[in-house]
């Protein structure tokens, strides 16, 4: 009798020590799966970055030379200046502030660096006084009625550009610190996306497009300044080339943060983010504030773009947090899939 107990015993202690050990085996593999996809969405991550960064220098290169291409009217450059600020408007509150917040697990803090980026990009811009955007006006490329009457309501208010008082080189430092932030930007976007993304999501996509069809805007208020400052094309194309580099620079210069404090990346991607907004906020507001004070005979196609930015802007974040909860179930059914087959 004692010894069948025993047997009996035994037989129970090693069928526990088989389960447990396959227990350990399947949880280890779960976790290598995760690591390894984990692994897999950063290094897509990292190469999407580099295709945007490529993608947003060859805008910044053409925009500079855009004025010689296209007769960019003053009512042109306000509608497209319109629906890149509601692009921008609506990134920096349906994207970013979310994902801060996300990152950083308190509103304070996503509160506090909101605040700086907001009250840092609005002391560059009183600085350099960079954000102007007006090269129908410099190069005389317009002189339809619409301009004409822009043109004196914005020299009566104050706000026209004016060759002889801006600087050109004052106009390239503020652009290039305000595209090195757009970098950073950049970078975190994507690797905030990257971090609980779908496998081929175009992560930091909302970010990219604000920055890629802003940045040619920029370009050509420098390019502009220079030409009506009797600078060659030669010099123009290479400051430009510069301005240009400013945004890959700004990447490159998160990511290595990133990977010297690794183990502050969240907290790092969350007050990147929260700061972002606050700079997209800035920039947004500049551009769209004045139009109402400025622009009344052509207010309602300039809200209609206005309107377009701010819902392109959320269908993206939409369409891209789909993507994001059906990758994940996507990945986790593999994983059980896995496991059972096993």
């Amino acid at each position: 009798m004692k010894t069948r107990l025993a047997q009996v015993l035994f037989s129970i202690c090693l069928f526990s020590v088989m389960v447990g050990s396959q227990s350990v085996a399947l949880a280890e593999d779960s976790q290598r799966s995760s690591v390894v996809a984990h692994d897999y969405e950063q290094e897509q991550g990292l190469a999407l970055l580099g295709v945007y960064c490529l993608l947003i220098v060859g805008a910044s290169l053409a925009g500079g030379i855009l004025p010689s291409l296209i007769n960019l009217t003053h009512t042109r450059m306000q509608l497209m200046m319109s629906f890149v600020g509601g692009l921008m408007l609506g990134i920096g509150v349906f994207h970013m502030l979310p994902h801060a917040f996300e990152a950083l697990g308190s509103i304070q803090q996503v509160a506090l660096w909101l605040m700086i980026g907001l009250v840092t990009m609005f002391f560059l811009i009183r600085a350099f006084h960079f954000h102007q955007h007006g090269p129908a006006e410099v190069l005389g490329h317009d002189h339809d009625h619409d301009h004409d009457q822009d043109c004196d309501d914005a020299q009566h208010h104050g706000h026209g550009p004016d060759v002889h008082e801006l600087n050109w080189l004052g106009v390239a430092l503020g652009l290039a610190v305000h595209t090195l932030i757009d970098g950073m930007a950049l970078a975190a976007a994507v690797r905030a996306d990257a971090s609980h993304g779908a496998l081929w999501s175009l992560f930091g996509l909302q970010t990219f497009l604000a920055v890629l069809l802003h940045k040619p805007l920029d370009a050509v208020s420098i390019t502009s300044l220079m030409a009506a400052g009797g600078w060659t094309v030669r010099a123009r194309h290479f400051v430009n080339a510069g301005f240009a580099a400013m945004c890959p620079l700004g990447a490159a210069l998160f990511v290595l943060g990133l990977q010297r404090f690794s183990d502050h990346q969240a907290t790092l991607v969350g007050c990147a983010l929260a700061f972002s907004a606050g700079v997209f906020l800035c920039i947004s507001l500049s551009d769209l504030l004045p139009e109402m004070e400025l622009h009344s005979h052509n207010r309602i196609p300039l809200s209609i773009a206005l309107l377009a930015g701010i819902l392109l802007a959320y269908g993206i974040e939409q369409t891209h947090e789909s993507s994001h909860k059906n990758g994940a179930s996507g990945v986790h059914q593999h994983t059980i899939g896995d496991d059972a087959a096993r």
